[in-house]
């Protein structure tokens, strides 16, 4: 986790909309149950009729939500989450929020939608109000469609209203017949004396449907009865293996807490271990710097006093000492480092030497 994801990550959701303000101190410790709520939140945010259930209250309903998670995300948004990290709810959970956070955002930002702050209750009338407008949309669409099929019917009736006019021109100009009127009314009257027959008769097979339905009824009755009964029973006995089933699943609970202990305790010292391979690193640059600044100067100054031709100048009394002890320390660093700088000291002992002499 850096102080850069982190803040990302806040500017991102506060662009976004989330309603709860996002400190960086929320993830110094672990705070699943503030990472359950932002994943359901970007869920929802990136699929409003997604079902995710939002339960997180034991360990087995937090493996299912964050399993649940990482394959929607895989499936509807292509994005590969880590579980553990997520499950770890710390800084590195963080690193796998800003993939789904940055997609969310990239996506805000093509579209050119302006934001603003809106409140919680605001946001969920919106998502309230879109929610209902659903049935009406789909009867809208059923009411286009039996339109269409009403207009096509009646185009094909009015493209046949040439032919049927002479028709019914001649049928009203054709004089009534009295005989053949009654005949067809004695057709019509037998037509519906037989329907009323039908009903009867159906009206009549009722009571022996419902004497049937009443005897399935009873049977049903007595067969939940015998199934309830075999269930209590059930119930009842204890099963032969249930000790030991119980006795591993408490072994089973150790061992898993024994594990969740020692993957964060590695967690931890890897850290540390990448915490103090970096500052060894950092140590031993500014050494190198400071051995190849010595150096220059050195070069720089034999070559002055060579042109010049005095050789007053004492390199122990005008060397700082701190600029000997970073020396001194690159020289432990690198050990394949030049010889140059040793030899061009011990010439100018001597030389110092020499002229002391000669005074």
């Amino acid at each position: 986790m850096s102080f850069r994801d982190l803040r990302n990550f806040t500017e991102m959701m506060r662009a976004l909309g989330y309603p709860r303000l996002i400190s960086m101190e929320n993830f110094h410790a672990p705070n699943f149950m503030l990472v359950a709520e932002v994943l359901l939140w970007l869920v929802k945010r990136y699929e409003p009729q997604t079902d995710i259930p939002p339960d997180v209250e034991t360990e087995q309903d937090r493996v299912f939500f964050i399993k649940a998670v990482a394959q929607f995300m895989a499936t509807k948004a292509h994005i590969k989450l880590n579980t553990k990290k997520l499950y770890q709810a710390d800084g590195y959970a963080v690193k796998e929020l800003l993939k789904v956070t940055s997609v969310l955002y990239g996506a805000m930002n093509t579209k050119g939608v302006e934001r603003a702050d809106v409140s919680e209750e605001d946001s969920s009338k919106f998502k309230f109000d879109l929610g209902s407008k659903i049935a009406d949309l789909k009867a809208a669409r059923q009411l286009a469609s039996e339109i269409t099929s009403k207009g096509a019917s009646l185009y094909d009736l009015l493209g046949k209203e040439v032919e049927l006019r002479e028709a019914r021109t001649e049928s009203i100009a054709r004089p009534l017949e009295i005989n053949e009127a009654e005949k067809m009314m004695k057709i019509a009257i037998d037509c519906v004396l037989e329907q009323v027959q039908k009903t009867k008769d159906m009206l009549n097979n009722v009571a022996l449907d419902e004497a049937n339905l009443e005897a399935k009824i009873e049977k049903r009755k007595l067969e939940l009865e015998r199934s309830q009964k075999r269930l209590q029973t059930l119930q009842s006995v204890r099963p032969a293996f249930m000790d030991e089933y119980e006795k591993i699943e408490e072994q089973l609970q150790k061992q898993y807490s024994s594990y969740l202990e020692k993957f964060r305790n590695l967690t931890y010292l890897e850290q540390l271990l990448d915490d103090h391979r970096r500052t060894e690193q950092e140590m031993f640059e500014e050494a190198a710097n400071m051995l190849r600044l010595m150096q220059n100067r050195l070069k720089e100054e034999e070559q002055h006093l060579l042109k010049s031709g005095s050789y007053a100048w004492v390199f122990p009394r005008s060397l700082p000492e701190q600029n000997l002890a970073f020396l001194n320390i690159g020289k432990q660093k690198q050990s394949s480092a030049p010889t140059a700088v040793s030899d061009s000291i011990a010439c100018r002992e001597r030389r110092c030497n020499t002229n002391r002499h000669c005074s």
